[in-house]
């Protein structure tokens, strides 16, 4: 995949305007607070209709307008197409190739990855965090996992109601559960085949780039016990056990105490986990093999690259690693959109910003 062209209106700090973008390596340099990562913000806010900074899109809107919007032209192996994503009156509209539809259509027509400073609380943060982050990924590039995990929150809020409302023995409460089952084991099922393959690739990227003198894997784990090796009917056997076991206390919470909601993932770095053991630097090489990894993902489920979104590598590397992962860049085939305080001292087309205005540097031709 590759972006051609962006246009925004009324977005954060940027001045009303469009960019091209290149191919390759796409370097947008200034001082800091000039537009840079409102600038990547915005190529992720059309790729997936969210913020990678905010959790309220009103955020994302210029100081006293009620509305934005931004519109992007890119390729891909089919041909060029469109997206386009309307924030106003708090609401949001999703448009592909200039035709309104719904979210379940819109996500995951455009694939990127992003690599932002604040990716460091996918190891030290909580686990909502990481369930959130992978599921995200998962959803990306696998249409039908989309749909099991929105079923499956939308029964676990009203199994949540029945037992808040102490209805556990209604007749509906019966049939809502045992869909939340059978979705509840899909999600683990899914999550757990995600994990199985991108573990390997994830080893082989932190060797090849950081210490191949260590060993990196992810782990998924269920709260259900080590389900590894069990098909879908026995993964939905062992929730329904689980929540058997558990259902006096679920109705004395009030709240469902089994499923998927209540698992995680962790990072293990030579056989200890990397919250507590690994270095600073360790957890930014980890997280970075991460997002190269989600790269190999993409590729192997969609037969097609996706962009590359990096936000201020300057200050997020030493000198060595940032090296190293821009070498690996100019040698891969993909689309990369990167932040940085200065020049990188790499093959790329630049762009200078300031003061929200994003101008192609035709001196660094």
């Amino acid at each position: 995949m590759e972006i051609l062209e962006i246009n925004y209106i009324n977005f954060r700090n940027l001045i009303d305007g469009s960019v091209k973008f290149f191919p390759k390596l796409n370097l947008f340099f200034g001082k800091n607070g000039q537009g840079k990562t409102s600038l990547l913000e915005a190529v992720y806010f059309n790729a997936t209709g969210k913020s990678f900074r905010t959790s309220k899109a009103n955020e994302m809107m210029k100081y006293g307008v009620k509305r934005t919007g931004v519109y992007i032209v890119y390729r891909d192996n089919i041909g060029e197409k469109t997206l386009t994503v309307k924030f106003n009156d708090n609401k949001k509209e999703y448009y592909y190739n200039n035709k309104k539809v719904p979210y379940d259509e819109f996500y995951g027509k455009l694939n990127v990855v992003t690599y932002i400073p604040e990716d460091i609380v996918l190891i030290t943060g909580s686990p909502s965090i990481r369930r959130t982050f992978f599921d995200g990924e998962i959803a990306q590039t696998n249409s039908e996992y989309f749909q099991d995990l929105k079923n499956y929150n939308k029964l676990l809020k009203i199994r949540n109601k029945y037992l808040k409302e102490e209805r556990t023995k209604d007749t509906e409460y019966l049939v809502y559960e045992d869909e939340f089952i059978k979705y509840g084991a899909k999600v683990i099922e899914k999550r757990l085949e995600y994990v199985q393959k991108i573990s390997i690739i994830l080893n082989l990227n932190y060797r090849k780039l950081f210490d191949n003198k260590k060993e990196l894997s992810l782990s998924y784990e269920c709260h259900l016990g080590n389900i590894k090796k069990l098909s879908l009917k026995e993964i939905e056997k062992l929730l329904r056990e689980k929540i058997k076991k558990n259902f006096s206390q679920e109705k004395r919470y009030g709240f469902s105490l089994c499923g998927p909601q209540k698992d995680d993932f962790l990072f293990i770095l030579n056989g200890h986990e990397a919250k507590s053991t690994a270095s600073q630097g360790e957890k930014k090489s980890i997280i970075f093999s991460l997002k190269l990894s989600e790269i190999d993902m993409v590729i192997r489920e969609k037969k097609e690259n996706p962009v590359l979104i990096i936000d201020d590598i300057s200050s997020y590397f030493d000198s060595n690693r940032k090296e190293s992962i821009l070498n690996y860049l100019e040698k891969r085939n993909i689309q990369v959109l990167v932040s940085s305080t200065g020049d990188l001292g790499i093959d790329s087309n630049d762009f200078y910003v300031e003061g929200g205005e994003i101008v192609y540097d035709t001196k660094a031709e």
